[in-house]
């Protein structure tokens, strides 16, 4: 059924796509059995989720064969003189293999073992797809909505002391290689989530079932609902609402391809000069940049990564809070998102992890509660950066103080409830006295 409506999704988006004169996620991910692959690292992660199914003999004939399959590819670009000029020169080979175990799956496999193959399959497919979609729905919040509520949310943030710009100038002191090792965890958060879904997947291929949940699961539907905020909550974000697009990055060499918007933004404000307290209102905005920052799903991936990398050995535990600290870092320091927007993001993320937990185990009263707070502090929050901001930004000692509390107050509720979720062990019976023998 989850198939099914993943499949209807994502052939709607393809017909949206298309009504603007591009081609949606389905056309992207066939062309990227010949083309150049858009991420061929995230290609390879999916083909390595995608052999926790597999033996250990089949997994290394697996990644022989993308790795020859790819040097194919190069060869024959290298022949034509091929450009690549959007996209990475592997990956082809990661999802001709993903393809070739769908084909065996289906041809020769039965019973179990073709459920079990064609499930790490669509998991895998599943993430390449979640990319593709979540390009797509960007294209389309350009398109469709042509104001943005920046000014509202820029305004409340002054409530917590408009983090974006302060982290902004903070990382643009770090220099180049600060900027570099940010972009690259900011880009590469799949593969991070990848990473530590084999360690939750790692005993399929023994146990030949996969976990009731994993960090899969919560990516996947957080992907899926999070773009809906953008058509409600549509904003772009301080470097496009308040700078000059991308053109701050360009000096250190990052986001060439991003083209400026200057002569859209407000004031050319960000990251120096914190805008001033004013009277928000809606403004227009160009079709090209993304409305993309209502929640922060970068910060609500990062987290969902942080929360499932907690029960790994400690490499794995220090590697997901690394990973999320940085992501926040590059989320406010790039200027892509306002400190209300990862606020928000976390409250979504845990609201949504609770869900599906309680999901696994059954719905009880502590379930429900947690996930109805959730909701309704994250619709709360919405409805405050909508219609009271200039109240927050007047009154931050309370605004701010109250955010972060009605923060607290989910992360407090999700790991007292978590807890109380867990298997306890039960103490070992002692053994009886024996009478003394006289």
């Amino acid at each position: 059924m989850a198939g099914v409506a993943a499949l209807g999704f994502l052939i709607a988006l393809e017909f949206a796509a298309r009504r603007y004169g591009l081609p949606g996620p389905i056309t992207n991910q066939v062309r990227e059995v010949i083309f150049p692959p858009k991420s061929g690292f995230l290609l390879y992660a999916s083909m390595a989720l995608m052999m926790v199914v597999l033996t250990w003999r089949q997994r290394f004939i697996a990644v022989g064969a993308a790795i020859g399959i790819d040097v194919a590819f190069l060869v024959v670009r290298w022949a034509v003189d091929a450009k690549v000029p959007d996209g990475h020169p592997f990956g082809n080979g990661a999802l001709w293999v993903i393809l070739g175990c769908a084909v065996i799956a289906v041809t020769r496999r039965t019973g179990r073992e073709r459920v079990l193959l064609l499930k790490g399959v669509g998991l895998s497919l599943l993430l390449v797809a979640g990319r593709k979609t979540g390009d797509t729905w960007l294209f389309i919040t350009s398109k469709t909505r042509p104001a943005v509520l920046d000014q509202y949310v820029a305004t409340a943030d002054h409530a917590l002391g408009n983090p974006s710009w302060l982290v902004g100038r903070i990382v643009t002191a770090t220099g180049p290689i600060g900027l570099h090792v940010l972009d690259i965890v900011y880009g590469q958060l799949a593969v991070a989530a990848v990473i530590v879904a084999l360690y939750q997947l790692r005993n399929v291929a023994v146990e030949r079932r996969f976990p009731s949940h994993h960090l899969v699961r919560t990516f996947l539907v957080i992907g899926l609902l999070g773009p809906a905020f953008y058509m409600i909550f549509p904003v772009v974000g301080p470097i496009f609402a308040y700078g000059t697009g991308a053109e701050h990055w360009r000096a250190v060499g990052l986001w060439s391809e991003i083209p400026p918007t200057q002569h859209w933004a407000v004031a050319n404000l960000w990251p120096g000069t914190p805008p001033p307290i004013s009277t928000p209102h809606h403004m227009a905005f160009d079709e090209i940049t993304p409305r993309n920052c209502m929640p922060s799903l970068h910060t609500a991936w990062a987290t969902a990564i942080f929360i499932h990398s907690r029960k790994g050995p400690r490499i794995l535990r220090f590697a997901g809070m690394f990973w999320l600290i940085a992501t926040l870092t590059a989320t406010l320091g790039f200027g892509w998102h306002y400190g209300a927007d990862l606020i928000a993001g976390v409250v979504f993320v845990l609201t949504i992890e609770a869900a599906l937990r309680s999901l696994d185990r059954g719905w009880d009263r502590s379930g429900i509660q947690l996930v109805a707070y959730g909701a309704t502090v994250f619709a709360a929050l919405l409805v405050s950066y909508r219609f009271l901001p200039l109240e927050m930004a007047m009154h931050p000692w309370v605004a701010g103080p109250l955010l972060m509390l009605a923060l607290t107050s989910v992360v407090y509720g999700y790991v007292r409830t978590t807890e109380l979720w867990e298997p306890r062990a039960a103490p070992a019976r002692q053994p009886e006295p024996q009478p003394e023998l006289i």
